[in-house]
């Protein structure tokens, strides 16, 4: 729990099965996730039998892609605070806490990878994709003139229940480009949201994207094309921004006369 609500990780795997067991017990020992829900995306054989040794509940989707792996979890999720994660060792379950922080005031918190402190040493987090990634969110910054931005390939996210719900059926994207699109209808509907850094630690196994940069390459491209089109689409459309979600101290005392 945390300020009276409840939290949801959600974790998607395909080629995680040494690492999946970990993840879930390092989250439930933070002492804050009520729920770790895992998404079985075709998962390497013997996946679901590390799942089974914890307390975390197992789903299937059959639909190949990190997309339609992220929103069967947004779907299915019961908690009132719903944290996005991957269950390779790449991220610090402790730092959910961060997000957590600012949930408070944000209906979103994206985690961002390219802090140079944050990044550990033999962490896949080189020269291409540091700079790429940063240099596709400045893009959606200029683009759409919203909140610092340093990476839109972070998968480490926070959405609470009510703005999940409501996006939900707007996802168009089951691929990789996910990411980029969660991001930008967050942005584009008037939620209040904050980016803040995450430690990024070394992968447990190899990824089958980040890990070729031919395909790191591509994706890039993919997401930068997407976030063109999108741009393009909601021309003229005024981001309304949403009141923020509690008082201030200020508020307080005026109300108090």
């Amino acid at each position: 729990m945390w300020n009276g609500k409840s939290v949801s990780v959600i974790l998607m795997t395909y080629a995680e099965r040494e690492s999946i067991r970990a993840t879930i017990e390092g989250f439930v020992a933070t002492g804050f996730v009520d729920e770790v829900l895992v998404v079985n995306n075709n998962a390497a054989p013997g996946t679901s039998a590390e799942v089974a040794q914890t307390t975390a509940r197992e789903v299937f989707e059959p639909r190949q892609g990190y997309g339609w792996a992220s929103r069967r979890g947004l779907a299915e999720a019961r908690g009132d605070l719903l944290v996005l994660a991957e269950p390779d060792g790449t991220f610090l379950p402790a730092d959910i806490v961060k997000l957590l922080a600012y949930s408070d005031d944000c209906d979103a918190v994206f985690g961002t990878r390219t802090t140079r402190e944050l990044i550990w040493s033999g962490a896949n987090m080189g020269a291409f994709l540091k700079w790429g990634n940063w240099a596709v969110a400045k893009l959606v910054e200029v683009l759409f003139n919203t909140s610092h931005l340093s990476d839109v390939g972070c998968t480490y996210k926070l959405l609470s229940r009510p703005l999940a719900e409501r996006l939900l059926p707007q996802f168009t994207i089951g691929g990789s480009q996910f990411g980029p699109e969660l991001m930008l209808r967050v942005m584009t509907s008037g939620a209040r949201f904050v980016e803040v850094p995450v430690n990024y630690l070394p992968r447990v196994g190899d990824s089958a994207v980040t890990g070729d940069l031919r395909k790191a390459f591509v994706l890039g491209v993919q997401m930068i094309g997407f976030i063109l089109r999108y741009r393009l689409a909601t021309l003229g459309r005024q981001r309304r921004r949403r009141a923020p979600v509690r008082a201030t101290a200020l508020d307080v005392r005026n109300a108090g006369g």
